[in-house]
């Protein structure tokens, strides 16, 4: 059955609303205490293009030093997180097409809108739009914006484009050719699922994510420590004003290709910036806050159910780490606990993904 594509929906709601301890003998000075080394974990051997991400402790959600945390991401609370495998950069062009070529997939963006479908996820008596918008398409961002009466309407920087998919990122004139090492766009969430069995990998949780965007840290508010200023250096978002002037000092004015900025701690590249990443956990605004943290909180999967007032007809997972378009002014969603929410079948220019994968996974190739 086709799915509709909901960023149409998007601006159609828009228009509508210890262990113990003992005390041991103190040695003399002819006595000699020896100590067993701790031997040093076993680190598996990396599948090409990934990155081991070792099991840690660490403070997930907004850091009490975070000027632009938001309710969602509050509170923070301890998690651990089992050892995983996650892509080094996000999915690649290349991947993807390795993919739809050896599957023939067809992305989201690229099936017939079902309009039956598509008002499932619609307030009741949304009148159904002109035939002429009711085409295969995704939403671009529109680089020809030049005035913002209200910053809350964001469908004054957006634009449905029929023909736009990941074949052609900003509609039907346009290509990948050349660009093989671009982040893979327009893909939605039931597109990077499939994907992902395809390639014997999954999604990652919202706290594996967080762990690996830490690296080596444990309670930082940025892929690469606490230092705002170093942002321009280190990741690909919006300089000047949003969205009327991109002064694109960090040297990119839109999307960049892959590994254009330093890699975290681990070896992971564009865990900030660049273009938002899904993951596989529900969206719910409440989360963190019903979480019972009086207990260890181990290997978390997220939320039982999705929630967004803002969405309340549509099912929405959890996307991380921002995109070219954060800005300060705006999202500020370049910090490690940041996310918003993603319906299953919406796509933009600005989104993709990357994988994970346990040893569990990767025996089953064997």
């Amino acid at each position: 059955m086709n799915k509709p594509f909901t960023p149409i929906l998007a601006l159609l709601l828009m228009l509508t609303t210890v262990s113990s301890c003992k005390d041991e003998a103190k040695p003399t000075a002819t006595e000699t205490k020896t100590v067993n080394p701790v031997a040093p974990p076993i680190i598996p051997e990396a599948p090409e293009g990934m990155v081991w991400v070792a099991k840690k402790t660490f403070l997930q959600g907004a850091k009490d030093t975070d000027q632009y945390a938001m309710p969602r991401e509050k509170p923070a609370h301890m998690v651990t997180v089992d050892g995983f495998f996650i892509d080094a950069t996000e999915v690649t062009n290349k991947q993807f097409k390795a993919f739809v070529e050896a599957t023939d997939y067809v992305t989201i963006a690229e099936r017939e809108i079902d309009w039956e479908e598509m008002k499932k996820e619609l307030p009741p008596n949304t009148p159904k739009p002109h035939d002429s918008i009711l085409q295969p398409g995704s939403l671009i961002f529109n680089k020809d914006v030049n005035a913002v009466a209200n910053m809350e309407n964001y469908g004054q920087w957006w634009t449905w484009k029929t023909g736009a998919n990941w074949r052609h990122p900003e509609g039907p004139e346009s290509t990948i050719e050349g660009k093989d090492n671009f982040p893979v766009v327009h893909v939605a969430y039931q597109d990077a699922i499939a994907f992902c069995e395809w390639a014997n990998r999954r999604l990652p949780t919202e706290a594996e994510w967080e762990s690996a965007a830490q690296g080596t840290n444990e309670n930082s508010i940025f892929t690469w420590g606490d230092n705002p200023a170093v942002l321009d250096a280190n990741a690909n978002t919006w300089q000047g004003v949003f969205p009327t002037k991109n002064d694109s000092k960090d040297g990119f004015e839109f999307i960049s290709p892959v590994k254009s900025y330093p890699a975290n701690s681990i070896g992971l590249y564009d865990m900030a910036g660049n273009v938002w990443e899904i993951t596989n956990d529900f969206f719910n605004i409440n989360y963190y806050k019903e979480l019972d943290s009086s207990q260890p909180i181990v290997n978390p999967k997220g939320a039982e159910k999705h929630f967004n007032p803002n969405n309340p007809y549509q099912v929405e997972h959890v996307m991380k780490g921002g995109s070219f378009l954060c800005h300060a002014s705006y999202c500020a969603s370049f910090r490690i606990s940041a996310k918003m929410g993603v319906s299953m079948d919406s796509g933009s220019d600005h989104m993709g993904f990357r994988t994970v994968a346990t040893p569990e996974m990767l025996k089953s190739e064997e």
